[in-house]
């Protein structure tokens, strides 16, 4: 059985929206894009290709999927992380997507979100990781199909956002791992306790 590992980047106050740039979700008037850039640090780098060598599979909501894959698909042959990524299966949820043509290697979910996650996850291979994906990150620790959280908490607060945990869930966690880097960042593994 395979392990679903989410994967984010958030903020002392549960954000997860738009770490990258300042117009990858203006979603609900999200005006703090690209929050993460002040707190780079190269070993945050180093432990996202240390993560996804142990990773078989990306599962992502519709519109990482989307920034992820407009970034990475026209990536010429031969760089690293582009390679990595492209050749990944991923596996796209989505009510609204007809193809998951528009990234190589990807497959469409577009019902049974629950059943189909837990048949991925019954197979036999590496870790199965999410990142960003916030509704989808929701209804599977909602129904407790989250094996880890790795987190990188920026000590920022945004004070608006969509969050990691949804409102009204209780999870309780198990620290495996934390690790503080020079930049403030506070790296931290959960698993379910």
């Amino acid at each position: 059985m395979r392990k679903i590992v989410v994967s984010e980047f958030v903020s002392l106050d549960n954000v997860i929206q738009a770490p990258g740039g300042a117009e990858e979700d203006t979603e609900g008037g999200f005006t703090h894009g690209g929050w993460t850039g002040p707190f780079w640090h190269d070993d945050i780098g180093a432990h996202f290709f240390e993560e996804m060598s142990q990773t078989g599979a990306l599962l992502l909501g519709r519109k990482t999927w989307q920034i992820h894959g407009g970034a990475f698909e026209p990536m010429p042959a031969g760089d690293p992380f582009g390679d990595l990524m492209n050749s990944m299966p991923k596996y796209v949820v989505s009510t609204t997507l007809t193809t998951a043509s528009a990234w190589r290697n990807s497959t469409l979910i577009s019902s049974n979100v629950v059943e189909e996650v837990r048949t991925l996850k019954a197979q036999p291979g590496k870790n199965i990781a999410i990142d960003g994906s916030s509704v989808l990150v929701h209804t599977l620790a909602e129904h407790d199909l989250i094996d880890e959280y790795s987190l990188h908490v920026y000590p920022v607060v945004l004070g608006s956002g969509k969050k990691l945990f949804p409102e009204a869930l209780r999870v309780y966690l198990r620290l495996i791992e934390a690790r503080s880097l020079p930049s403030g960042v506070v790296f931290m593994r959960y698993s379910r306790a």
